[in-house]
């Protein structure tokens, strides 16, 4: 068996070094031949060296021809493992048994063409993010046992809508493709959520999908303010564009829901922390105000991104998108 670990990279070199040193450190006995592969999108910090210098083989292709699905897709078609294990440079395994233990996911059911598993948040993460990521990957399995999804026959034409939530969720920042699987439901060149698209594509072909809770990724963003509101931006655009979904901008409903979240972290950082005190319980209140009311708005702004000017939608956007 051979299997290939591979990731995409833009002046990644901060983040890169521990990502590429966890994954030389998974255990070679039960991973069968380890392929190392990189594609690299214009980096100028360092990150080409860096990758080569673990071993890694590089394909560098320009800034302009980089998009999400079709850089993964090329990196299958460059790849040599039955299994592809793609994280991203800033997805750090959690352990020596990451990869053995998400290829395990094959194992599950002989018709499985994703395997995946959670990111847990990385130490400096605020509550919000830690909060965020633990109950979310939490509601795919309570009980912590590994999961199987896939859609019965007379449920392939179901509408995208029904697919929102754990049901039609991967992730390629810790998630493994089967090659064969591939060869006939590849990535689409799509701008983003690309891997939703590609569970979606696969469960309709007739494949499952597993969810691996033991096979951990230390991996969380840490954003400004304003890169809260972009990357939400883009998230809301891109829930729109796969599921038709966009939040209320009643603003009763809106502020509900950020009242809520605020509540949820509150009790999360209790639970955690019992003897918080007042000053850091304001600062947290504060902070989860500021950082659910960014989020939301982005969310809300995306949702409805073709009503905004294209100079506004391409600042709004981190990727820096527009509507084409």
């Amino acid at each position: 068996m051979s299997v290939t670990v591979a990731i995409p990279t833009l002046n990644g070199v901060q983040a890169l070094e521990r990502t590429l040193a966890a994954v030389r450190a998974q255990q070679p006995a039960a991973c069968g031949v380890l392929e190392l592969l990189v594609c690299d999108s214009g980096s100028r910090d360092g990150t080409v060296a860096l990758a080569r210098g673990f071993g890694a083989e590089v394909i560098e292709i320009a800034p302009s021809s980089f998009s999400h699905g079709a850089t993964r897709n090329l990196l299958m078609q460059r790849s040599h493992g039955a299994h592809v294990a793609f994280l991203t440079q800033d997805a750090v395994p959690a352990d020596g048994r990451w990869l053995a233990t998400l290829l395990e996911g094959f194992s599950l059911a002989q018709d499985v063409a994703l395997a995946f598993g959670p990111y847990r948040p990385a130490p400096h993460a605020s509550v919000m993010i830690a909060r965020e990521l633990s109950e979310w990957f939490h509601s795919f399995s309570p009980d912590g046992s590994p999961r199987v999804d896939r859609l019965d026959s007379c449920e392939r034409g179901i509408p995208a809508r029904a697919l929102l939530g754990p049901r039609g969720f991967f992730t390629d920042a810790n998630g493994a493709v089967a090659r064969a699987a591939w060869e006939s439901v590849p990535f689409r060149d799509v701008p983003y959520a690309e891997d939703h698209v590609l569970a979606h594509d696969m469960l309709r072909a007739g494949f499952a999908k597993a969810y691996v809770p033991d096979a951990a990724v230390i991996h969380s963003h840490d954003y400004s303010g304003l890169g809260w509101l972009r990357r939400s931006f883009d998230e809301g655009r891109a829930l729109r564009e796969l599921y038709g979904f966009a939040p209320s901008l009643a603003p009763g409903r809106f502020a509900l829901k950020i009242w809520g979240l605020i509540g949820a972290d509150r009790r999360w950082a209790r639970a955690d922390q019992p003897d918080l005190g007042p000053r850091r319980s304001s600062a947290l209140l504060a902070g989860s105000l500021r950082h659910h009311t960014l989020r939301a708005t982005g969310a809300a702004l995306g949702a409805r991104s073709e009503r905004l000017p294209e100079a506004l939608v391409r600042r709004l956007s981190l990727e820096g998108r527009g509507r084409v």
